[in-house]
């Protein structure tokens, strides 16, 4: 039981991504020269689901989410911060359309790796295929504990492991000015923006965090990770 209780609707791996630490020089070179840089403003597209994929993404600068949308209807995966893959669900020649859509949540820069040259460096290097493979089951395993969450936690438990979740794992910071809106928060949490903003005005009335137009302050971790050890 202990276990599922560490479970937290966090959209972020904790796993560093060191992937690219395993390559030799000439690999990254040979990936240098297959890669692009593209720049992309607060709201717009990086990648669309159904669309053929051609490229793995490194989120160089920015921010993005993952979500999956039915054209009524979405439900955000994850955050995904600098220095962390997109697309990596692709890297099977089996797939060959993105099976999630991906959205620049601030002006962003986003490394795009040749796929083909992406699985390339996969069947010739080992230590890099290894990494890689970390990075999809740590994904996996933060995504079940997520739905989990969403599925059996009570609202203030689940806006609680938000907070924490920008604080430590995004921002790493206790004061960080937060670029999402109630709505994004809400989207987050799996809540209405009513909600959100009732809990916010909670959890500032009882010293746990304090907001400042786009900033907060996280006061009081402790009590949060009890709100949302507790759901």
């Amino acid at each position: 039981m202990d276990d599922i209780l560490k479970y937290t609707a966090c959209t972020v791996s904790s796993h560093y991504n060191r992937c690219f630490d395993r390559l030799g020089e000439e690999e990254k070179k040979y990936l240098d020269k297959h890669s692009v840089t593209i720049k992309y403003k607060k709201g717009e597209i990086i990648c669309k689901q159904g669309s053929f994929v051609s490229q793995v993404m490194y989120v160089a600068k920015g921010l993005a989410k993952v979500f999956l949308d039915n054209g009524n209807n979405s439900l955000v995966l994850k955050i995904i911060p600098e220095g962390n893959l997109l697309g990596l669900a692709s890297v099977s020649q089996e797939y060959n359309t993105y099976q999630y859509s991906a959205m620049a949540y601030v002006d962003s820069e986003i490394n795009q790796i040749d796929i083909n040259v992406f699985r390339e460096l996969l069947n010739a290097n080992s230590e890099f295929a290894r990494e890689v493979i970390d990075i999809l089951s740590a994904n996996s395993i933060q995504i079940y504990g997520r739905f989990f969450c969403l599925t059996h936690k009570q609202a203030f438990g689940r806006l609680a492991d938000i907070l924490l979740c920008l604080s430590e794992r995004i921002f790493k910071k206790k004061e960080f000015e937060l670029p999402l809106s109630r709505k994004d928060l809400a989207e987050l949490s799996g809540m209405s923006s009513e909600t959100v903003i009732r809990i916010l005005k909670k959890f500032n009335e009882e010293g746990l965090i304090s907001i400042n137009g786009k900033t907060f302050t996280i006061h009081d971790f402790d009590r949060l990770q009890q709100i949302s050890d507790k759901g």
